[in-house]
């Protein structure tokens, strides 16, 4: 009997599994046998040197396969891990210049971070038109990274029609119009968010938005400076008060998600500074009574919401000191951190794990959550 067909045949039987055994060792070399050799190999070449030259091949491609595993269980890993996100203050909050807003987007087109929140589209003084709207659109589109805008006082609160009349209610809609059409963000690469108008309850409030990214929950929600946009006039609050009842529910969906999802934190972009690192009593608006602080309930049950919560809070607002002297600094109390800007942008390192899960990039100091 052949012995190099002896020594072939457990390899040939085991390739071809307990169901195709063979019946005579003699067979090693039939069709199963081939199954573990190339078409391309010479016939003529030995059977043990047929043989080898297949397994080295076998083990090249499970190599190649185990590196390319890796490589893709390690980008997952990164993909999972930390991240960066930009926060453009109220570019207009001293006056109409673009320039201010561009140089933003441009610094964060370079940076490449997760995504960039920018606040406000406009300076009060400019005017309220369709115009300025879509061309502040434009600008904001060109954004690399996923752009969202979160709305200022500013935008909408402060226009009067050509009867020197409130106009701010048909502006709000009109930039709702523009600015959050669909379930995307501006920006060349898109992000998902979820819209509190896809609530039939609350179908026009367009502006609010929410999305993850790993275990951190965004969102923006319509606080506008100042005060809220509070009128102390008798029956001119409408506005006012429905916001109030919008974001009640907001905010409970906002908490409810993340404690559903044990989430590590929870990031809430908005014009208006809340007050919610004030002392008891303080009051945002000085000579104002508690009554008349267009804040006194958002801020209320974000304390309530808050306190229960097991996660890290991040409020982010676009009224930190106006001359910019000062770096933009993240301040804590419990698990609650605050962190305010004017015209100034900010990057956020996301840390998932870390003892301090949100940090800024680079300058200005912080204190211990």
């Amino acid at each position: 009997m052949n012995m190099k067909a002896h020594r072939a045949a457990p390899l040939s039987t085991q390739a071809a599994g307990p169901q195709q055994a063979l019946a005579d060792p003699r067979d090693a070399m039939s069709a199963p046998a081939l199954r573990l050799t190339p078409r391309w190999m010479p016939r003529s070449m030995p059977v043990k040197r047929r043989l080898a030259l297949a397994a080295t091949l076998a083990c090249a491609l499970m190599a190649s396969a185990g590196a390319a595993g890796a490589a893709i269980a390690a980008a997952a890993a990164a993909g999972a891990g930390g991240f960066v996100f930009g926060v453009i203050g109220h570019s207009f909050s001293t006056g109409g210049d673009e320039a201010v807003l561009k140089r933003a987007i441009a610094d964060a087109n370079l940076e490449k971070p997760a995504f960039v929140v920018a606040t406000g589209i406009k300076a009060a003084g400019e005017p309220c038109s369709d115009r300025l709207y879509a061309q502040r659109k434009a600008i904001l589109d060109d954004s690399e990274p996923p752009l969202i805008v979160s709305l200022a006082g500013s935008d909408w609160s402060a226009c009067l029609n050509s009867a020197g009349r409130s106009d701010a209610i048909e502006r709000l809609n009109r930039l709702r119009e523009v600015f959050f059409t669909d379930g995307q963000s501006l920006g060349a690469r898109r992000v998902a968010v979820t819209r509190l108008s896809a609530t039939a309850k609350f179908r026009s409030y367009a502006e609010y938005a929410h999305w993850q990214v790993g275990s951190v929950l965004f969102a923006t929600i319509n606080l506008p400076a100042p005060n809220n946009h509070y009128r102390p006039e008798a029956g001119r609050n409408s506005e006012y008060e429905d916001r109030l009842v919008a974001n009640r529910a907001w905010l409970h969906r906002l908490f409810t998600l993340a404690e559903q999802q044990k989430l590590d934190g929870l990031v809430l972009f908005s014009d208006g500074d809340v007050g919610l690192q004030k002392e008891q009593g303080f009051s945002l608006l000085s000579g104002f009574s508690s009554k008349q602080d267009g804040f006194a309930e958002p801020r209320k049950q974000l304390k309530a919401l808050a306190e229960k919560f097991k996660g890290k809070v991040l409020l982010v607002d676009a009224h930190g000191a106006a001359d910019g002297a000062s770096a933009p600094t993240i301040t804590w109390h419990d698990n609650v951190g605050h962190l305010s800007l004017a015209a100034r942008a900010a990057e956020v390192r996301v840390s998932p794990g870390a003892a301090a899960l949100f940090t800024l990039k680079e300058g200005g100091a912080e204190t211990a959550p």
